[in-house]
């Protein structure tokens, strides 16, 4: 049965200040059957190659990822932590691109890789990219359109300060969508983390839908030494959409 590799969600991105923590970009996908059935609960292999100027430009990083379908068919993975097979993540020269993600897939879970297809990436990642900046200016200034970073180390309800920010939840706990929160417009976003093994749970309170579910649930665990992402959108009154659990 032929396979196609349905690419969802954009990348996020983010740049730890911790020397020792790799950059990376948060990256998901749903693999579909050609009858458009998911490949749900299965085990696959992935090799992510990032070109250089064009679909069939130079290869300047690649890596591969063994990962594993969740019930929807999705497979979500960081760019940047996989078994690194060409180039170094960490140096790639954002500011001269533009650059292409080409993603290859076995859906048995070994290294027989079929091309699945090619993504540009539009907008380089903010961090990775000032990053790179600051190697030539020596100085990066800071930004008005830099979101906020919002630790979350206690479980309490959304707030106004989350909108449009990131929150970074280093202990486990459990964010609540309250019922009639007018701070937060329809699609305003909040940015989700989950730091070195902490758990952060996203659940809708009474009145409230997540991912269309009345009293939804989304769950982000992370593994020791390494981040989960995801994004939380607003989509409705009283509704949300959630990505990346």
């Amino acid at each position: 049965m032929k396979y196609l590799f349905t690419l969802f969600v954009c990348f996020i991105c983010t740049l730890s200040v911790l020397a020792q923590t790799p950059e990376k970009m948060s990256y998901q996908a749903i693999i579909r059957a050609s009858d458009n059935t998911l490949l749900a609960s299965s085990n696959v292999s992935l090799k992510i190659l990032i070109r250089q100027g064009s679909t069939t430009g130079n290869v300047v990083y690649e890596e591969t990822h063994s990962e594993r379908t969740n019930s929807n068919g999705l497979v979500s993975l960081e760019i940047g932590t996989g078994n690194s097979v060409q180039g170094n993540f960490s140096s790639i020269p954002w500011e001269q691109g533009p650059y292409f993600v080409e993603t290859q897939v076995d859906v048995t879970g070994s290294s027989n890789y079929t091309i699945t297809g090619v993504s540009q990436l539009l907008s380089v990642p903010y961090a990775l990219h000032a990053k790179s900046a600051e190697s030539f200016t020596g100085n990066i200034v800071a930004s008005p359109y830099r979101a906020a970073i919002i630790p979350l180390t206690n479980s309490r309800n959304i707030a106004n300060l989350d909108i449009n920010n990131t929150i970074a939840c280093t202990n486990s706990s459990t964010l609540t969508l309250t019922s009639n929160f007018s701070a937060m417009e329809i699609g305003d976003t909040v940015n989700l983390e989950a730091h070195d093994g902490a758990i952060l749970t996203v659940t809708a309170g009474a009145g409230v839908r997540l991912n269309y579910t009345d009293g939804g649930t989304a769950v982000f665990t992370s593994r020791v030494g390494n981040v989960r992402f995801g994004l939380l959108r607003k989509s409705a009154t009283n509704a949300y959409i959630i990505s990346g659990q």
